[in-house]
């Protein structure tokens, strides 16, 4: 399949979500199945990500099910689409091209709905959104970020049906399986939802990506690895983790300024992150391992700043325990 408009290639459908076992990233030297080296196998280019804001909420801030969002949650900290002025969809991926452009060499670009609960609307209204999206001639594939109690299943007939024209990755926000943490988050939300999601998502020619989150508050190191393990088992396609941090204008900043809560420290993240790697499957794509925000709104930890040191980091744990991903995996049926 080619994009006319760019004479991109892109994978036919029915090619997405791809037999991840034909990659083989250890013989590439590496620890984890990354997601740079994952697009680059299957486009044979780099494809960047361009932030999108489609101007959504979250049904745990309009009052749904809750009142606040999550407690570490500000959208304009994560979101560089969310710290400009909203425009429309079309001219937000022409800035955030330009943008990306002076940075990497790289032509190619995957639509990517970032801030806030993406399928928090009627399909009517959805369906517009995406579409303009997947028009743009240098778009070649869409990622769409929401939440697990927001897929009915319209919703899901017309990601799959989204699925079929472009490769489409559609990202949960699990953060753990611990309904106590969901709690303490002001999530809204159990963890039912996402068992509940994946029974309904999986199989629909789509990837799936849950987002994983280290160090929450009252969780134990055995907690976290029951939520590895879990992950493991879950069916999802990619994961993406990182350490809990705090920004401004949050519950959260307010907590760690009080002493309430205490933050992972690094050398503490990077033992848990390889454990908990260690236990996924080696199939599984591993998008993000860690996060940072922009200093103006970041308090802490201040080493999430410096992501080289914390790839660096990584990457020296992995080699002094002569390890990498899936290596303590068990299949369900072994």
């Amino acid at each position: 399949m080619t994009n006319e408009s760019s004479n991109i290639s892109v994978p036919p459908p029915s090619s997405w979500p791809h037999d991840r076992s034909q990659f083989d990233w250890r013989a590439a030297g590496l620890h984890y199945f990354g997601y740079s080296f994952y697009l680059k196998q299957v486009f044979g280019f780099r494809v960047q990500r361009v932030s999108v804001d489609a101007g959504f909420t979250c049904p745990n801030v309009d009052g749904t099910v809750a009142i606040g969002g999550c407690t570490f949650c500000d959208n304009r900290s994560f979101s560089p689409s969310r710290r400009l002025p909203r425009q429309d969809i079309l001219d937000q991926i022409d800035d955030g091209i330009s943008r990306i452009k002076r940075r990497y060499k790289c032509k190619n670009f995957m639509a990517y709905f970032q801030p806030a609960t993406n399928t928090y609307a009627p399909v009517e209204e959805l369906r517009p959104l995406f579409e303009k999206a997947i028009s743009h001639p240098e778009v070649l594939a869409l990622a769409i970020g929401t939440r697990q109690d927001c897929v009915p299943n319209d919703v899901l007939d017309l990601l799959e049906e989204l699925g079929a024209k472009v490769p489409l990755t559609i990202e949960y926000g699990l953060q753990t399986i611990h309904d106590k943490s969901l709690q303490w988050m002001n999530r809204g939300d159990t963890h039912e939802s996402f068992l509940d999601a994946m029974e309904r998502s999986v199989g629909r020619g789509f990837e799936i990506c849950g987002h994983i989150m280290l160090g929450l508050p009252g969780e134990t190191h055995d907690d976290m690895m029951e939520t590895a393990r879990e992950v493991a088992d879950s069916g999802l396609d990619a994961v993406k983790i990182h350490n809990l941090y705090a920004v401004e204008n949050t519950p959260l900043a307010t907590q760690v300024r009080n002493g309430e809560v205490t933050l992972m420290e690094l050398d503490e993240y990077i033992s848990t992150l390889v454990d908990f790697l260690e236990l996924l499957p080696p199939t599984m794509v591993v998008e993000r391992i860690s996060g940072e925000a922009p200093g103006s709104f970041f308090i802490g930890p201040q080493w999430c700043l410096d992501k080289p040191a914390v790839l660096r980091a990584v990457k020296a744990e992995f080699e002094k325990r002569d390890t990498w991903q899936g290596k303590k995996y068990r299949s369900p049926e072994a």
